[in-house]
This record gives structure tokens, sequence and C-alpha cells, in this order.
């Protein structure tokens, strides 16, 4: 009867050492962050500069050598397709729509949500604040807030001290694409310890 007893405490032992085996714990999720972001850059081709070579460019990114930067206290990659024709956001109040894509890049690049459709009635509006050199923000319509409620992604706001939003419909709006890591993303980003994929229009409104 011992013998039994002794025989399952160690058959549940057992089970148990092996189930712990397999927990997946935060820092196991954030290498595997880690390496979907280096493998997403890789098969994208893209040449990744420093804050130092970006700024000596005029805050430019090559897009010829599909150039990226690292913005390393952010973790974001950045690559600015246009500027804009605007000027910088004042300090107070402001309200952009934007047009975005946005693909899962641990869900094998899949796009997840977009607005892109130039049919759409709905654009993402939301409300920046800006105090010196931070930025804050608040989606009040669109996709984005439909998915995932009103906090706009920190990974958004980053693009914002780099280009400059128009009104004018007839110029080239500002348009970024950004690898955003979990801690700059959405709540599901979050979550999930997930990178997110964007390809973002700015346009400032009324």
């Amino acid at each position: 009867m011992k013998r039994c007893f002794y025989a399952v405490l160690m058959l549940i032992a057992l089970v148990t050492f092996v189930g712990c085996k397999h927990v997946e714990t935060y820092g196991d999720k954030k290498e595997a962050e880690r390496k979907a972001i280096s493998e997403f850059i890789a098969e994208r081709g893209i040449t990744v500069i420093t804050e130092e070579k970006f700024q000596e460019q005029g805050d430019v990114t090559n897009l010829e050598n599909n150039e990226y930067v690292y913005l390393t206290n952010k973790g974001i990659y950045m690559q600015i397709i246009h500027p804009g024709g605007g000027e910088e956001l004042p300090e107070g109040n402001s309200y952009l729509v934007c047009r975005f894509m946005e693909y899962d890049i641990m869900a094998e690049d899949t796009m997840a949500i977009n607005n892109t459709n130039e049919y759409a009635a709905i654009w993402d509006r939301m409300k920046v604040t800006r105090s010196s050199s931070t930025f804050t923000g608040t989606f009040e319509s669109g996709v984005m807030y439909n998915t995932y409620g009103a906090a706009v992604p920190p990974g958004w706001l980053v693009p914002l001290s780099y280009i400059k939003p128009s009104r004018n419909i007839e110029e080239n709006h500002a348009k970024v694409r950004i690898i955003v890591p979990h801690t700059q993303g959405h709540n599901v980003a979050t979550t999930y310890v997930s990178p997110y994929f964007y390809e973002i229009t700015y346009q400032l409104s009324y």
C-alpha cells in the first residue's frame, strides 16, 4: 500500500516538474519578440541606422536603402516616408486624422486591421497634447478606437517629434513606417508581448 502511495506521489511530482518546464515566462516571450523583429527586419531587407547617423542626415531615412532608424530609448524602428509639408505640432492640443495599416509580426506578418480604403468614411481621429518634447494622445473615433479603445499606443506618438503634419490635401502628408515593440503598443500588444508593424499617414484636422 505504501509502495503504491509513493508511486503516485512520484508520478504527481514528475507531472508537475514536466508542466513547469513548459511554462513560458515573460523573459521567454520577450526573447521570442526580439527574434520575430529580427526576422522581420531581415525578410524585409531593412537597413538599420543609428540615431547619430539619422541626425547627421537631417532626421531623414534613405528610402532607396530602405533605412529605418533605431530609437534606442523606445525600442522602435522608424522609417520616414515623407516628413509632411506643415509645421511641428505646437504646445497644447492638436487634432490629427490618420490612415494606417497594422501588421501582427508574430502572426507571420499578417495584416490585423487597417482603414486605408480611400473611399472609407472613417479615418482614425485623435487628440494629441504636446508638453515640451512629450506627447500624449487619445483616439476619439475610428478603427483603432473601436478595436483597442481610446488610448493611443505610445509608438504612434514617437514620429510626431520628427514630422510636420499639414491640413493641405494637395500636399504629401506626413507618412511613416514603424516597428513597435509590445512596450510601446496597444493593450493587446502589451498583454501578449507582441510587436506590430505600421504604416501611418498623419494629417492635421480641426
